[in-house]
């Protein structure tokens, strides 16, 4: 790889497109490494990890809100220490409130299934009658 990509260049080696790039630029979840001549973004082998580490926690389920509260801790903390205590808090309160949700839909299923027997048993009621 290059030591330094124009924007288009590093989209093709991260796998996404230069807009998207570009968004993430302006939720400051990324930054080119320097700009030159007439605007041009170059982009390193740094931007290109932390697009990674945008992705990873894309992949975890985070928003990009989230991601963008995490992220600095992990390139602030060599460790990723910081990072990854704030990503447990995140999946922990995503976890309960997923647990909510079923249990809001587990209440909302018997309910369906209650209503079901009631209405074909009156069906049923109605036939023999």
């Amino acid at each position: 790889m290059k030591d330094k990509m124009r924007i288009g260049e590093f989209a093709e080696q991260a796998g996404v497109t230069p807009r998207t790039i570009r968004y993430y630029e302006d939720l400051g979840l990324l930054g080119p490494n320097e700009r030159a001549g007439q605007g041009f973004r170059y982009y390193t082998e740094a931007e290109l990890g932390r697009l990674k580490k945008i992705d990873a926690l894309k992949q975890m389920g985070l928003s990009l809100e989230e991601i963008g509260e995490v992220l600095p801790l992990y390139c602030d903390d060599p460790t990723g220490m910081r990072g990854k205590r704030r990503l447990l808090e995140i999946l922990q309160r995503q976890l309960a409130e997923t647990d909510e949700k079923i249990a809001t839909l587990q209440q909302f299923r018997s309910e369906l299934q209650s209503n079901i027997i009631r209405i074909e048993q009156y069906l049923a009621h109605k036939r023999s009658s």
